[in-house]
């Protein structure tokens, strides 16, 4: 059967320090592989995108192999074919799908009737790529992950369900600070728990920055919810990522982004260049946590 990568709970406790490690090592030594040598891996994007598309394709290419890239426009995936009819044609085709698209059951309609691995590249449900990458970063200056506190400000969003997830596989503590009516996924949330995850839900993004090592945010608004821009920019008010904020954390406290960001909303352009490199670096290791999980899924680990 194919291995997939939907959420960071596929990967099993007794892999995911691998995946890490190796996505370190991969990075340390600038690593090419041949493992992808004479395999297509097709990138379906419902959504448009520059950092994920991008670390996918050099990904697949580090690794030996080639991309294809589709979108709505320019394949039947625009023109009302069943998915299930796709995942069974694509898996003739190629050997792997990394898709980036609106509902999670999507993914699950791939995994059903394919029979090559799904990469989860985004859904509304969960960003788990990202979200693995964030940890790499963590990682990277923090070895010791269960000693972290954590703190998520903002939406409970895909990146907030992610997160959640990490927790209950890296140990670290997790405090989450989402306005009423913007909370995570109560069920992503229990199963998180039950799993030994240390989280804590409030409404007090002061409560979440207090003495954390880092902190994390998203846009208010996301893709597909620009209508409600205003809606939202009522209700996040107060959950910005400022100095004032950052005095409650504990000193040498890093703040992450996945981006793009909306500088003067989340995140102040203060705070944000002020952690510019530890951003920056988020979004390289998109490339290199990439790869650690496309070998995760050919199991070459």
């Amino acid at each position: 059967m194919a291995r997939h990568f939907l959420n960071i709970l596929d990967i099993p406790q007794s892999d995911i320090f691998k995946v890490l490690e190796r996505a370190k090592a991969l990075k340390d030594g600038d690593v090419r592989t041949r493992l992808l040598d004479g395999k297509t891996v097709i990138l379906i994007f419902e959504k448009a995108s520059t950092r994920t598309r991008v670390s996918f394709e050099v990904a697949v290419r580090h690794l030996g192999g080639s991309t294809v890239f589709l979108t709505p426009h320019e394949s039947q995936l625009g023109r009302n074919e069943p998915l299930k009819d796709t995942a069974r044609v694509l898996s003739r085709y190629a050997d792997a799908l990394v898709v980036r698209t609106f509902g999670q059951e999507k993914l699950d309609t791939l995994v059903q009737w394919g029979s090559i691995p799904v990469v989860n590249a985004l859904t509304d449900e969960h960003h788990p790529c990202q979200v693995m990458s964030d940890v790499l970063t963590m990682f990277e200056r923090t070895p010791d992950l269960c000693s972290l506190k954590v703190g998520w400000i903002g939406d409970g969003n895909n990146m907030a369900h992610s997160w959640i997830e990490a927790a209950a596989r890296f140990h670290f503590e997790l405090t989450l600070a989402c306005p009423s009516g913007y909370t995570p996924d109560l069920a992503i949330l229990a199963k998180a728990r039950e799993q030994g995850a240390r989280i804590v839900l409030t409404e007090d993004p002061e409560l979440a920055a207090k003495d954390a090592d880092y902190l994390n945010t998203d846009v208010w608004a996301s893709m597909g919810q620009e209508a409600e821009q205003l809606r939202r920019e009522a209700a996040f008010e107060g959950y910005q990522l400022n100095d004032a904020l950052l005095k409650l954390a504990k000193p040498g406290c890093k703040v992450m982004h996945c981006l793009p960001a909306h500088r003067g909303e989340e995140i102040t352009d203060e705070v944000f260049e002020a952690n510019a490199d530890m951003i920056f670096d988020e979004a390289e290791n998109r490339l290199h946590m990439q790869k650690a999980i496309l070998e995760w899924v050919f199991e070459a680990l």
